[in-house]
């Protein structure tokens, strides 16, 4: 009989540490509901104590989920404890999540500790724990460059606690396969623990050497049961395990692999889409799964074979993760009703306002372009979760420029019942723009990164523009789109702009 393998996605939190990636509290409610509906067992939804706003997320999020784990994530301090509780009180399911390094380095220059001082401290910790969550999972933080003999020390510990879940990190993306499948093995072999009090061994593998995955399938081999994800393999440095590629490798390969998951692989891509819009990271055209040219063929061989059977060169049928072929174009004369089955079809759910909201500018795409397209509906939903109800709107912007012309611009901004208007000049339309609305704002970010790319195809698509301003010393991502790429390009440095207003 096939072992069901926990999966524990961690996209709103270590994936929301990918530089830029920071989403709103709205946003990361709705990424939990499509994790949920995707079939996520465990969904940790932050680290609380580090931000009001993680602390919010994570609290509407226990509010809301109604199946799925929400998980908290904690140092093992009481104070993190405290807080994780606080966010966690109401949820149906909750888990907490400590962690603590354990390697000679990290014990000898981070947290300047013994091993018996370490041990003291987690025992203490995981009691205080106790008093809070029936469920505790510890992370034994680069397990993987620790002294074995010591982290068996630390495992049973852990467990003699309370913990239910212990969690093999590889912290820094050093480990490869045989070298993580024999640690694994080594763990499982040697803590009877397991076994005994039904305890989980969890795997949280990153991506530095592009080994993630491979180093997940392998501790699946020795033992795991459980493996810790992001969905597009977003997060900290290079990444995380990518949670389609986990599930599709056991999907496709189950001659190999006599493990399941409970994910509804249908709705991977639909999950995938509405993550980039969220984030604004688009991913590479021939990335695993999902990228654009996984079903295409150049190759006048390769076409030959599909065409006669897409078995030939296709070891995975685009349907099966949710990637219809047939796209229902909509266009100004589609009703609310084609609207909300459209959303329907892709697990996305909106409250009453919001659902109008986005229908309100459905129509207004509608009526600029020709035919909206399903990027166009995910980058409307996204657009809509990522503004702010409070902060600078662009009332107008005028731009004048040519090739015998010095770019000009003009803005009027208003926030409340102020108006700021200014004029100025710029190496191009879009500096010219960007210095306007900071002659109007008297502020002086440094633009980092800036960022075009077209959504859907045709001359008339929506240009979806990101920038990474820097502001107060901090980096602030804004997204904005429009078919005018100038204006995208203003609404984007404005919401960039305003989430700076909303964290003071």
């Amino acid at each position: 009989m096939s072992t069901h393998i926990k999966l524990f996605d961690t996209t709103l939190r270590d994936g929301e540490q990918s530089p830029g990636a920071a989403m709103t509290v709205e946003q990361k409610v709705e990424m939990a509901l499509a994790l949920e509906r995707l079939g996520v067992d465990h969904i940790e939804s932050g680290f609380p104590i580090s931000s009001q706003t993680q602390f919010e997320a994570t609290r509407f999020i226990a509010e809301t989920l109604k199946k799925s784990t929400v998980v908290a994530l904690a140092r093992l301090k009481e104070s993190d404890i405290d807080s994780a509780y606080e966010t966690l009180r109401t949820a149906k399911n909750r888990m907490l999540h400590v962690f603590i390094a354990t390697s000679p380095i990290h014990r000898e220059y981070k947290l300047q500790t013994s091993k018996e001082e370490l041990i003291r401290n987690i025992a203490d910790k995981l009691a205080y724990a106790r008093k809070y969550f029936d469920r505790i999972e510890f992370s034994a933080e680069d397990a993987s460059r620790t002294e074995r003999s010591f982290l068996i020390d630390v495992i049973r510990t852990a467990i003699r606690e309370g913990a239910t879940t212990i969690n093999i990190p590889d912290t820094v993306g050093y480990a490869v396969p045989w070298e993580f499948g024999d640690l694994i093995k080594f763990i499982r072999e040697n803590v009877q623990e397991f076994e005994k009090k039904k305890v989980d061994l969890s795997v949280h593998c990153h991506n530095d050497l592009g080994l993630a995955t491979s180093n997940s399938l392998t501790a699946i081999q020795n033992g795991a049961t459980q493996v810790e994800v992001t969905m597009n393999g977003i997060g900290e440095r290079a990444g995380n395990c990518s949670l389609e590629e986990l599930v599709m490798t056991l999907k496709v390969r189950s001659d190999l692999f006599d493990y399941h998951t409970s994910i509804d692989s249908k709705l991977l891509y639909p999950t995938s889409k509405l993550l980039q819009y969220i984030t604004g990271f688009l991913i590479a055209k021939n990335k695993p799964i999902f990228g654009d040219n996984v079903f295409s063929h150049e190759s006048g061989i390769h076409q030959d074979g599909v065409l006669k059977n897409p078995a030939t060169y296709e070891i995975m049928n685009p349907s099966d993760i949710g990637r219809s072929t047939e796209t229902l174009i909509m266009g100004r004369h589609s009703g609310k009703h084609s609207f909300k089955s459209k959303l329907e079809q892709y697990a996305i759910s909106l409250t009453e306002e919001q659902f109008e909201n986005a229908f309100t500018k459905f129509m207004q795409v509608a009526d600029t372009k020709n035919e909206v397209y399903d990027e166009d509906i995910f980058n409307i939903v996204a657009s809509l979760l990522g503004s702010f109800p409070l902060g600078y709107r662009l009332s107008y912007f005028h731009v004048y420029t040519g090739n015998t012309l010095l770019p000009t611009a003009t803005v009027r901004i208003t926030n409340g019942g102020k108006e700021y208007v200014s004029a100025a000049t710029g190496d191009g339309p879009i500096d010219a723009l960007f210095q306007a609305i900071d002659s109007a704002l008297g502020l002086s970010p440094i633009l980092r990164e800036y960022l075009v790319n077209a959504i859907a195809s045709g001359k008339d698509a929506q240009g979806q523009v990101k920038v990474i301003i820097e502001l107060d010393g901090e980096q602030f991502v804004g997204r904005g789109t429009s078919t005018d790429i100038t204006e995208a390009s203003a609404l984007a440095y404005i919401n960039a702009i305003n989430r700076n207003l909303f964290r003071k």
